[in-house]
């Protein structure tokens, strides 16, 4: 076996630790200094040569740290599908909910208040609870004048309702009284009110906003994500799933990844009984590979 020369191995991690090994060959290591660097993804091996080069066998993470297998091939087939646009986030997602002709703070806020009804509920429930609430004056001053009980009567029967009138509620004094009666521009800001989490804050900043500052990852793009490999190691939550994601995919891809992901599970990768005989990734997919072994297409019941 070929001698190593003496090295110093330098991991760099966004915003995570700056490990530096030095010694002599790795199994002749002195000792372990850990410094924490920002802003840098890049892995060297610099040698005492002065050449520096990515180590046998691991990830490049000079050019994009760690990427998923066959993700380009995932996306282009993924878009072929989705090119018809009729999923029901399509039609009734929150950037078709929005009174386009209002002014831009009550736009912004349908936005906000539709995101928040849309959480563990079909798009086609939320779509009819935003049409009661459009009609009703879905405004903040007419909003907090509005009784709990009548507000209740317009959302329901969207999920946990009952929870959902005290966080638009609640919310919605946040609006009057620290924005002028408008949304919140930052993510860390909109984290903070009550009933939004991480996803619907990326998703009202890219469409009350007009700026990309994360994936939305909802159940659906979490569970296409985990079955298609996109993560490094399964993950639990979505927003673990977005971290993993964005370490590696392109930033121009990140806006389609939402509207995209979520059509297409709700037509084909379903939570249950996904569609894989269908799926244009069938023989590239890891989970279509699993969840079709041994199944066996029905027979034809004999006519007579």
């Amino acid at each position: 076996m070929k001698h190593m020369p003496t090295c110093s191995y330098v991991f760099w991690r966004t915003k995570t630790a700056v490990i530096v090994i030095s010694g002599e060959a790795p199994s002749q290591r002195k000792h372990v200094s850990i410094k924490y660097e920002d802003n840098a993804t890049r892995t060297e091996l610099e040698c005492d040569n002065g050449e520096a080069d990515i180590m046998p066998g691991s990830v490049d993470l000079m050019n994009n740290q760690w990427e998923a297998p066959n993700w380009r091939e995932h996306l282009m087939n993924i878009s072929e599908m989705r090119k018809k646009r009729d999923a029901p986030v399509d039609l009734m997602g929150c950037d078709k909910l929005q009174d386009d002709q209002a002014e831009p703070e009550v736009r912004r806020y349908h936005v906000l208040v539709s995101l928040m009804l849309s959480s563990q509920t079909k798009d086609q429930v939320t779509a009819a609870a935003m049409g009661k609430l459009r009609a009703h004056g879905l405004e903040v001053p007419n909003i907090l004048r509005t009784a709990d009980k009548k507000l209740g009567e317009l959302i329901y029967p969207v999920g946990f309702w009952k929870k959902k009138v005290v966080y638009i509620k609640e919310t919605t004094k946040i609006l009057r009284d620290a924005y002028n009666c408008d949304i919140p521009p930052t993510v860390k800001e909109l984290v903070k009110l009550p009933g939004v989490g991480p996803k619907m804050a990326h998703i009202i900043m890219d469409v009350a906003w007009g700026q990309l500052t994360g994936i939305g990852v909802d159940t659906h793009v979490h569970r296409i994500c985990n079955r298609l490999q996109w993560v490094p190691k399964p993950t639990k939550n979505p927003e673990d799933t977005r971290k993993a994601v964005e370490a590696w995919l392109p930033r121009d891809k990140w806006r389609e990844m939402n509207i995209l992901m979520v059509g297409f599970g709700q037509q084909t990768c379903l939570p249950i009984g996904p569609r894989c005989n269908d799926c244009l990734n069938q023989t590239i997919c890891p989970h279509s590979k699993t969840a079709t072994k041994g199944h066996k297409p029905q027979k034809k019941a004999k006519t007579t």
